[in-house]
């Protein structure tokens, strides 16, 4: 409601007069006040503005030409302090007001810029130097301490005086024995004249570094690359970035990230050449912690950069994308990336009832200031906001910045002298899990997935990366079928891909015809030999339908390409103890876990071993180690009441016959042998229960009614007894073992 304030014309002199008596006071106050403001100076306020906004590069050995850690030092800079300050250069900070809340916004405000211009005008007073803050420390390793574990790049790499931007991609295995909980990481540049910026990619299946065998130690050239996430759902999920100013990324509460046996960690920087020759050798630090992440972001990017194909001349070169969100998310940070032609870069939200979120706008873009944004709050986005992006570029001579002149045409690509348009924003799920399409429960990231992938190929049909996705999506959603047809259309478009045949393999595998998945395995050797994926995938299927001997034949295989692959020796151990060759299994087991100790797959299989041949403790040690590692799989709680049973332990091998019903209650198997060790511990009643409960999910069990009667005849049930083995007699008349015991029931009761 809007209230209408009535003025008579008779009251209006005397509400000026009452305005202008108090304007006047304010006056006066005012200048007062501004009588007694003192002088800035050195010990205050600049030192506190200059050690919270600058000091972080412009420190000895950080990232900036010159040091500002002490007042000799700031009174020798104070014209290009005033000069870069005041127009905003400097400290780097694109985003414009009002559009995004962003946490550690270094933009300085007008009173500080006002104070900053009064100091140097003022002759650079110094003030008490007693009162002038402490100045930040800053050692010459790491900001954050020691961390748990040093990376270091293999070798070093030479970067030449001259030329182009280069981007090179450093490859750090990490030597984690168990999964690991990424709190913290810290990346020392090892040069940072020559580092623009970096950023880290984890490698779950060391593809990079296989496919790089020979020549990967010095890195290798690339500024965008593919590579998967293995056998799990695993989207990019964290800004894992470095700039001179922010040498070290602190993961909120509850979103550390997972570090495994067998990873690699991938440095992509951006190396500027310096006018001469410069080495650069990074390294990274990781700080962990024991907690497992309680939540789960994702990294979603908008971009059309088949849209990048500005003429020359053209000051107003507009690229958009959008993209519609399925599910409520909450936006916890951005990063807009462009190159030198980049103009204005602009980002928001509408949802659904037309409200408008502003994410980001940057006015005047500028590559050597991008950084990663996060959100001083989340910003929740309601499921069905469309996000937008809008970029416009600048490839005009009054382009301060266009690295032509005079200008040329510039298409997207990977140089920094080509184009790009990306805008990368992280979101948390407001839900964990969501209802997809068909009703099913999803983890909500995959539902994001699926409607970025389809965006994309509804813009792009023939884009192969998005199909690919989809077609991963489908078979980890259990669609093998669709999965099929995706990589199959995939296949034949690109019939060299050793990878897309794999994939196709996988697929047919998952969807049982296992013949048609080795014969495509086979068929991606022939297109690669030193493809792992499709080596390991063909032994392992071969292993699962009894080919023993083409199963170890491929493990050895692989394991001659890598000696250290820890699930090719714990696959080859396998097949060795089917081809009845212990102490050959062993010793591939004990390398597989030397190699790999949390390998869950390994452990279960020697236990088998272990297990027949009848070393109940050391199935024991294996299996709990199993459980620790994290596999639940009801099979080896069964083996490990074996085991249990074997040493006498009759509680134990309850406990875990029960831990098996808990992961999977609809198996009548556990139920079954649950019932059998509670009627040898003599409670017959609890046994009953059980076998019926076998007998309920399986009814045709001849074995199980048989073995039901039993029960009732020892607890003095007979009637019921005998119906047991009638019932058994009647799914199998040949029962020998039902025949007997009706028999002795009947002459039991005529003996009576």
């Amino acid at each position: 409601m809007t209230r209408t304030v009535l003025i008579t014309r008779r009251a209006a002199p005397a509400l000026l007069i009452a305005l202008a008596s108090v304007t006047s006071a304010l006056s006066q106050t005012s200048a007062v006040a501004k009588a007694i403001v003192p002088t800035p100076s050195w010990s205050h306020p600049i030192a506190p503005i200059l050690y919270s906004n600058c000091t972080t590069c412009h420190r000895p050995g950080g990232a900036g030409p010159f040091s500002l850690l002490t007042y000799d030092d700031a009174r020798r800079w104070s014209t290009q302090i005033l000069t870069v300050t005041q127009s905003r250069f400097m400290p780097p900070w694109l985003p414009e007001p009002g559009y995004g809340d962003f946490a550690d916004n270094r933009r300085l405000s007008a009173e500080d810029l006002d104070k900053i211009k009064g100091w140097v005008q003022d002759g650079m007073p110094e003030g008490n130097a007693a009162e002038a803050p402490t100045p930040p420390k800053y050692t010459s390793e790491w900001q954050l301490g020691t961390p748990d574990i040093v990376l270091a790049a293999p070798e070093s790499f030479t970067v030449p005086a001259d030329g182009q931007d280069l981007f090179r991609n450093f490859i750090y295995p990490v030597s984690v024995t168990r999964t690991r909980y990424v709190r913290a990481v810290e990346i020392l540049p090892g040069n940072a004249r020559v580092v623009h910026h970096a950023n880290i990619l984890i490698d779950r299946t060391a593809e990079l570094r296989r496919q790089y065998a020979s020549d990967w130690r010095a890195g290798i050239p690339g500024m965008e690359l593919e590579i998967g996430s293995g056998d799990r759902f695993d989207p990019d999920s964290h800004f894992l970035f470095w700039k001179p100013d922010t040498p070290a990324v602190v993961e909120p509460p509850g979103m550390a990230w997972r570090i495994d046996p067998g990873n690699d960690l991938i440095l992509n920087i951006h190396l500027k050449p310096t006018g001469r020759v410069e080495t650069v050798q990074p390294r990274i630090g990781l700080y962990f912690t024991d907690k497992a992440p309680t939540r789960a972001p994702m990294l979603l990017q908008l971009e059309h950069d088949a849209a990048l194909d500005i003429p020359a001349g053209n000051s107003h070169f507009v690229v958009e994308d959008e993209l519609r969100l399925p599910i409520a998310v909450y936006a916890l940070g951005i990063y807009p990336h462009a190159h030198y032609l980049g103009k204005q870069l602009e980002a928001w939200s509408i949802a659904p009832n037309g409200a408008r979120t502003p994410l980001i706008l940057i006015k005047d873009w500028d590559i050597d200031r991008q950084s990663v944004y996060s959100y001083r709050k989340p910003l929740l986005l309601p499921a069905g906001s469309v996000l937008h992006m809008r970029y416009i570029y600048d490839n005009s001579p009054a382009n301060p910045r266009n690295p032509a002149n005079p200008p040329i045409r510039v298409h997207n690509g990977n140089r920094s002298t080509d184009e790009m348009g990306h805008l990368w924003l992280q979101v948390l799920p407001v839900h964990a899990i969501e209802r997809d399409r068909h009703g099913h429960d999803s983890d909500a990231r995959m539902l994001l997935e699926r409607a970025w992938m389809e965006h994309r190929l509804t813009r792009d049909p023939t884009d192969r990366l998005a199909a690919y996705n989809l077609a991963s999506l489908d078979s980890m959603s259990g669609n093998a079928s669709g999965a099929i047809s995706i990589y199959s259309k995939l296949a034949a478009a690109e019939p060299t891909d050793a990878r897309i045949a794999t994939s196709l393999g996988a697929a047919q595998q998952q969807n049982g015809d296992w013949r048609s998945a080795i014969a495509t395995y086979k068929h991606a050797l022939t297109l690669d030999p030193a493809y792992t994926d499709a080596r390991y995938n063909l032994a392992t299927v071969e292993l699962q339908h009894d080919q023993y001997d083409a199963a170890a034949a491929d493990y050895r295989a692989l394991l001659q390409q890598h000696p250290d692959d820890a699930a090719g020796h714990g696959g080859l151990g396998a097949a060795l103890a089917q081809l009845q060759q212990p102490d050959a299994a062993r010793t591939e087991f004990d390398r597989a876990l030397a190699l790999d100790p949390a390998q869950t797959d390994t452990l279960a299989n020697y236990a088998s071993l272990e297990l027949g041949a009848n070393n109940p403790q050391h199935t024991q040690e294996l299996l709990t180690k199993a459980i620790a590692a994290g596999a639940h799989d009801p099979a080896i709680y069964q083996q490990l009441a074996f085991a249990d049973q074997q040493t006498r332990h009759p509680e134990e091998a309850e406990a875990a016959l029960r831990s098996a019903i808990a992961v999977d209650p609809s198996d009548p198997t556990n139920h079954s042998l649950l019932a059998q060790l509670l009627a040898a511990r003599g409670d017959l009643a609890s046994a009953i229960t059980e076998q019926q409960t076998a007998l309920r999910i399986n009814q045709k069990d001849a074995d199980g009614w048989s073995n039901l009667g039993v029960l009732h005849a020892q607890s003095g049930q007979a009637a019921q007894a005998r119906s047991d083995f009638e019932r058994a007699l009647a799914l199998d008349p040949q029962h020998a073992q039902a025949r007997a015991n009706l028999a002795r029931l009947n002459t039991g009761a005529a003996k009576q």
